[in-house]
């Protein structure tokens, strides 16, 4: 047995990236970059500086802009899809407001009822997290359906809390500059 923090059953683990006692659902402004599994380039190609989207890349960005039809309470904001993964801003609003909103136009929704057991691990509603799985799922289900079997996504995404207007300028640049940078560094 060893007392290395990073193994579990003598394998090696991703250590959590995520801050402890953050919670993810508060409003805020958070970067994103959600890749390929392998990463592969899925999505298209980099020419002359610029992003050509294949047919699933396509897929990617249109999963990407209808984030808000599924949360209403989310922004989105500068965003690219590259070749191997998708870099955006999601700005998550405050859901009580977006709540009375949806509630003065439909009313009240009744209880959710729940028929099956919660797994031991869910996901926190309104969380990023959520939102992040959501935007997965709908990529690789409708590629699945369009029989492209081997696309799949890493199980795990990058996050970084944007904290004041800066950070935010710098990486809406980061952002868009992002496809005439790609190849001059590692990891685009």
């Amino acid at each position: 047995m060893t007392d290395d923090p990073l193994l579990f059953r003598n394998k090696y683990r991703i250590p959590e990236i995520r801050l402890r006692g953050k919670n993810y659902a508060e409003p805020g402004w958070y970067f994103v970059t959600i890749c390929t599994k392998d990463r592969v380039p899925w999505f298209g190609r980099i020419q002359n500086g610029r992003m050509w989207l294949t047919d699933i890349g396509c897929i990617a960005y249109n999963a990407w802009v209808a984030i808000p039809d599924h949360f209403p309470y989310v922004t989105l904001d500068a965003f690219v899809v590259m070749p191997d993964h998708v870099h955006g801003i999601v700005r998550i609003n405050a859901h009580d407001d977006v709540k009375r909103d949806v509630e003065a136009r439909h009313g009240t929704p009744p209880p959710p009822q729940q028929t099956t057991p919660a797994p031991s691990f869910q996901l926190k509603p309104g969380s990023l997290g959520s939102i992040i799985n959501q935007y997965k799922s709908t990529c690789t289900r409708e590629l699945r359906k369009q029989g492209q079997d081997g696309f799949a996504l890493q199980p795990r995404f990058y996050e970084r809390i944007i904290r004041d207007d800066r950070e935010l300028l710098n990486v809406r640049q980061y952002i868009v500059n992002n496809p005439a940078n790609w190849g001059r560094k590692s990891g685009g």
